[in-house]
């Protein structure tokens, strides 16, 4: 056996509320102000929800907005469920909701905003793109499968929640068989699914169990690499899950940034996407490596490939593009090349990526901030940085 592991978690996982939370705030200020600054911070812990860092608005807000984005966001989210009373999940409306949101530092401020409408970067640091063929949607196949899973459970929450919770969590284990066979993308099984689910006191440990397996093999029962015989199923391995949400455990913006991109798969970049606005790069920056990166493996250009851009505060352009193709390309020019004709093609500067993406315009027909941090942060066609639109480019340098 050769097994590799990924996880996810739902929306209402105490770290994805944090998230979930945070940009919240960036899709509402940037809906009342497109160059509104944002880089704010969420801790939830029991009935404690704290928000913090740096804003920058022409917008009319106050304590009281900050404080509604909380509460709106869970209640999105599914909290609170029904069958659970107030020592068991978060009621939003009771939540004791602390602001300290200051402004963002005049310092910054110099380096990102330019003369002639350039944005400099809002941060150093590097972003990693990373994609295979593994899957359709260019992620990995453990990752793909514990989302799938995930959403199934948590759909299903989300219409009981007289007997289940939201907080979900989901981990697959697959079993490429041999070393080579993973460096070539071709997993062999479904060795290992892990789930955990809340459920009511009126609802059994056993009979939980039995339920969550039932969706779970259900999702996954037409699969190639799904055998109900060879598979283990791990569901709620402590007996009892009933507590949960950040009454159970904390949660904080920032800590899911694997389960958000690669699933361990690839390197993680300089910081999370959550909480920003398209000015940091840490999430500006993941998006355009991930969509260089989804344009090589669709293009035939390698099977699997990592994208690296770096970036220096108060700098535009990239300090480097550089391409990785963990040896898997066999067709046009090679990773050097291939990393020139890009850096030379796509100008890949903050505005040059928002103005592609329109990341300063979330909404409802366009995309959410919000849904990006309940769903991931990579993966989805529906996210502008997912669409192949420069296909044809990419496929000529074969």
């Amino acid at each position: 056996m050769y097994l590799f592991t990924s996880e996810s978690v739902s929306a209402a996982h105490p770290d994805k509320c944090a998230d979930i939370i945070a940009d919240t705030i960036v899709d509402r200020l940037l809906q009342l102000d497109r160059r509104s600054r944002v880089a704010t911070e969420v801790f939830v812990s029991g009935t404690k929800i704290v928000i913090g860092g740096e804003v920058r608005t022409n917008a009319p807000v106050s304590e009281g907005f900050y404080r509604l984005c909380a509460i709106d966001a869970l209640r999105s989210i599914g909290y609170p469920e029904k069958g659970f009373d107030e020592t068991q999940t978060l009621d939003p409306e009771a939540a004791d909701i602390l602001v300290f949101v200051s402004k963002q530092s005049a310092d910054i401020g110099i380096g990102v905003d330019k003369e002639g409408g350039e944005i400099g970067a809002g941060d150093q640091g590097m972003m990693i793109g990373f994609a295979t063929d593994e899957t359709d949607s260019h992620i990995p196949a453990a990752l793909a499968y514990a989302r799938r899973i995930r959403d199934a459970l948590y759909s299903h929450a989300r219409q009981r929640p007289d007997l289940f919770g939201v907080d979900i969590k989901t981990q697959v284990t697959l079993d490429y068989g041999t070393k080579e066979r993973f460096d070539s993308n071709a997993p062999r099984s479904i060795h290992t699914i892990v789930v955990a689910m809340p459920h009511t006191d009126a609802l059994g440990i056993e009979e939980a169990r039995a339920s969550i397996e039932k969706i779970v093999v259900e999702t996954v029962a037409e699969d190639p690499l799904f055998d109900r015989e060879s598979c283990r199923f791990i569901i709620n391995g402590t007996g009892r899950y009933v507590t949960h949400g950040p009454l159970a455990d904390s949660g904080m913006t920032g800590r899911k940034i694997v389960a958000d991109t690669y699933g361990a798969y690839a390197p993680v970049g300089g910081g999370a996407q959550s909480s920003k606005d398209y000015t940091k790069v840490d999430r500006s920056g993941l998006y355009a490596a991930r969509w260089i990166a989804r344009h090589i493996v669709a293009a035939g250009l390698a099977k699997k490939v990592i994208v690296e851009l770096a970036y220096a505060i108060g700098y535009a352009e990239p300090l480097n593009v550089t391409i990785d193709t963990l040896g898997s390309s066999t067709k046009g020019p090679g990773d050097e090349a291939l990393a020139e004709r890009i850096a030379e093609k796509f100008p890949l500067t903050p505005r040059w990526i928002m103005e592609k993406f329109r990341l300063d315009r979330p909404s409802g027909d366009h995309f959410l901030y919000a849904d990006v941090a309940a769903r991931g942060q990579v993966g989805y066609d529906d996210y502008p940085w997912e669409r192949l639109d420069m296909l044809e480019w990419f496929r000529r340098l074969l």
